[in-house]
């Protein structure tokens, strides 16, 4: 979110939760809170959140990145990156969304259907899993433990 390039080499031999947020959701509130609660537990076992605003549903992240940051982390107190708003869908989508839809498409073919879909990442890099905006971080945290044993 400072404008600098962050290579996902950074964050190789980590399990990932890949999340696209939005600041004005109906599922902010429940997503950051439950995904503080993952990373806080798991944080230092090797699992990270990497956490991209995009505004492509209903205008929802109309924000700068400050307003951005202001509301991540300090209204929802996300200790977790924060990364540069996005596009995840169209000829715009950022590069990492192009290849998390690419090996896990949707109920309903690739596109990100909303904000809070989420992408589960093994340590190895490949896409374990996609689960649907609704889906709690928390019912998720099965899996990541899973991964973070493997």
């Amino acid at each position: 979110m400072s404008g600098n390039d962050v290579s996902l080499r950074t964050y190789g031999g980590k399990v990932l939760l890949v999340v696209n947020v939005a600041s004005k959701c109906g599922l902010t509130h429940s997503n950051y809170k439950e995904m503080n609660v993952l990373y806080e537990k798991y944080k230092d076992q090797g699992f990270e959140i990497l956490a991209f605003p995009c505004n492509q549903f209903a205008g929802q992240e109309p924000g700068s990145n400050e307003e951005i940051q202001e509301v991540a982390c300090t209204r929802f107190k996300a200790e977790f990156p924060i990364f540069d708003k996005i596009e995840v869908n169209g000829k715009n989508a950022a590069p990492l969304y192009k290849f998390l839809k690419s090996q896990k498409a949707g109920i309903l073919g690739d596109g990100i259907k909303w904000n809070f879909t989420k992408f589960l990442v093994g340590k190895d890099g490949k896409v374990m899993e996609r689960y649907a905006p609704t889906t709690s971080p928390l019912k998720i945290e099965k899996d990541i433990q899973k991964l973070l044993q493997a």
